[in-house]
């Protein structure tokens, strides 16, 4: 199956997008997601992001956590950067630990900026985001998003925008300390890797036309996005810029010309 190409409009957005997305935009677009039809409900939901502002300092629950607000899960994400500009940065984690009661002080007070560990980013990085982690997108980035697919999102701060906080949600939930530098990794382009390997979802970075890792993996949700190339979903053409969603992996033909991001969900 193709998912359905849904580009959304954000104040942090781009007008100038990539050429595989049609280049000048007249609007502003942050986002770009794949969805199924109404009937159909995934697992899992993969996006592109475009900011040329920074997004809201943020955390997600986990599992625990949304259930009591009587949600399926939380949410685990990850990403995997397309293009940096060379001042570009992403907030993941804590320059040091803090209490509860300092960090909402920090929020309250615009002053989580100075708290939050901005890390300089460049093409082929990629960064796991566990559930609880504080974190933001800065100015200047493009990049793929896979997550759990779950709208539940507690911002600590926005940056004076007129949009709601939930500062004791977010606080409830978040790790307020370092960002554990294990779940990053720089993704060589011409090789296939592991990027994700947790209990709610795997993510593959896969170039050519095989990945033995991928046949070990017993999921029955998989979506692929082509970064260049094409790929055959059930006998329907994927192209760069598009989704694709399968309940098995072979139903996934890959060619020599192609690198794709591929996913499956675990739960």
């Amino acid at each position: 199956m193709k998912l359905k190409k849904k580009s959304v409009v954000k104040p942090w957005g781009q007008f100038d997008l990539p050429k595989l997305f049609g280049g000048k935009s007249k609007k502003q677009i942050g986002e770009i997601w794949f969805e199924p039809p109404e009937a159909i409900s995934l697992g899992l939901m993969i996006k592109y992001l475009f900011t040329s502002e920074k997004l809201s300092i943020q955390v997600h629950p986990n599992d625990r956590f949304a259930r009591r607000q009587g949600l399926p899960h939380g949410k685990e994400e990850c990403w995997y950067v397309l293009d940096a500009k060379p001042d570009a940065v992403l907030g993941i984690g804590l320059v040091k630990d803090v209490s509860p009661t300092k960090l909402r002080t920090a929020a309250m007070l615009g002053e989580i900026e100075q708290l939050v560990d901005w890390k300089p980013v460049q093409a082929g990085d990629f960064f796991y985001i566990p559930a609880g982690t504080i974190h933001a997108i800065g100015p200047g980035i493009s990049l793929v998003e896979v997550q759990q697919n779950v709208d539940i999102t507690y911002r600590l701060y926005d940056y004076g925008r007129p949009r709601e906080l939930h500062l004791d949600d977010g606080i409830a939930v978040a790790n307020r300390s370092g960002y554990d530098m294990s779940y990053h990794q720089q993704v060589d382009p011409s090789q296939s890797s592991v990027l994700v390997d947790g209990p709610h979802f795997r993510v593959f970075h896969v170039v050519g036309d095989g990945f033995d890792e991928l046949t070990h993996v017993a999921a029955t949700e998989w979506q692929v996005v082509p970064l260049e190339g094409r790929v055959k979903v059930r006998d329907l053409d994927i192209a760069a810029s598009e989704c694709g969603v399968c309940p098995r992996i072979t139903d996934i033909d890959l060619s020599k010309n192609v690198r794709s991001i591929i996913a499956c969900n675990m739960k």
